[in-house]
């Protein structure tokens, strides 16, 4: 039996959302084969929640103490979105202590996260992004020039946030200035991305041990002006799995998720967000742990896939060492 750790908690806007993808992996784990663990992690302090106790985790060793007894985790599960996960600040952490984590490095993760950079790096690997620039907080807001730069409508956002926290849809310049003022308070680098008018769609990706597998393809229809954090976790939009879109253009999504995977190196189970727009997909994100509650997009795709929660953990687990 070995012991999993499933980190959760974190100190971002996402620290709720992190506790429903913990409590949903807890109750999927092969309870044959692995002792699940919630390790809530807040102000770079560990602790267990067991219980309704928490238990304090040693940082040297990565182990608590339960009656007396000293326990280790053999491996992690990543339930946490956002810092200091998602964007690879923890993984070093665990990498020094030799204990493997289902999710991709500390390098990759930090270059996903970074909307920006990513979408530089998917450019440079001849995949289609939205044009964006970066506006560092605290600088003026020329917004003539980004205008010009972008056009609108456009999309203003944290660069380095999930969940679809202070995003907004900017379509009159008078609206741009505090668009900005929104993003800044959830990053120090603000995204303003062109608006690419489409179809909203998102694929699930996946190393199964041996091949990059790609699932079924969700369709966002948000009844919002955007697929913002109502639409997403409020039931303010509808998620259609799989999507209405023709069998040619789900097969080069997938093809186009599988080659990103690949190129970028990401590890674990994945999600591609993309717009089409007139049959092009372009990227709009790769989340490297998305979120595993039950109104998540993975666990809708696995269930159209017929793939358990249990079996998809299982092999998480199974092909770390």
């Amino acid at each position: 039996m070995e012991n999993i750790a499933i980190l959760t908690g974190g100190d971002s806007a996402e620290y709720n959302i992190s506790l429903l993808s913990a409590n949903t992996v807890l109750k999927n784990l092969n309870k044959s084969k692995y002792k699940g663990f919630i390790v809530h992690l807040k102000d770079n302090t560990f602790q267990i929640l067991l219980e309704g106790m928490r238990i304090p985790i040693s940082k040297d060793d990565f182990s608590f103490t339960l009656k007396g007894e000293k326990i280790f985790f053999s491996k992690v599960f990543m339930a946490l979105h956002g810092p200091p996960a998602e964007n690879g600040e923890i993984q070093p952490y665990f990498d020094n202590l030799r204990i493997p984590y289902t999710t991709s490095s500390s390098e990759v993760s930090s270059l996903t996260f970074d909307k920006f950079k990513c979408n530089k790096k998917l450019s440079d690997l001849g995949f289609n992004c939205a044009q964006s620039i970066i506006h560092e907080k605290g600088e003026n807001i020329e917004t003539d020039s980004i205008i010009k730069e972008i056009k609108l409508p456009c999309f203003v956002k944290p660069n380095g946030a999930g969940s679809s926290y202070g995003i907004s849809k900017v379509n009159k310049e008078t609206e741009l200035v505090n668009a900005i003022h929104k993003a800044s308070e959830h990053d120090n680098e603000v995204l303003i991305e062109s608006f690419v008018d489409g179809t909203e769609i998102s694929c699930g990706v996946y190393l199964d041990g041996i091949n990059i597998t790609a699932l079924p393809i969700t369709e966002i229809v948000s009844e919002n002006d955007f697929f913002d954090y109502e639409a997403k976790y409020e039931g303010k939009s509808e998620e259609i799995t799989p999507a209405r879109i023709n069998s040619r253009l789900t097969l080069e999504i997938q093809k186009t998720s599988i080659s990103i995977y690949e190129k970028m190196k990401l590890e674990g189970i994945c999600r591609i967000d993309y717009i089409i727009k007139e049959d092009i997909p372009f990227i709009i994100e790769i989340n490297t742990i998305p979120g595993l509650s039950e109104e998540s997009i993975i666990p809708q795709q696995l269930k159209t896939a017929n793939i358990s929660l249990s079996e998809v953990f299982d092999m998480y687990l199974s092909n770390i060492n």
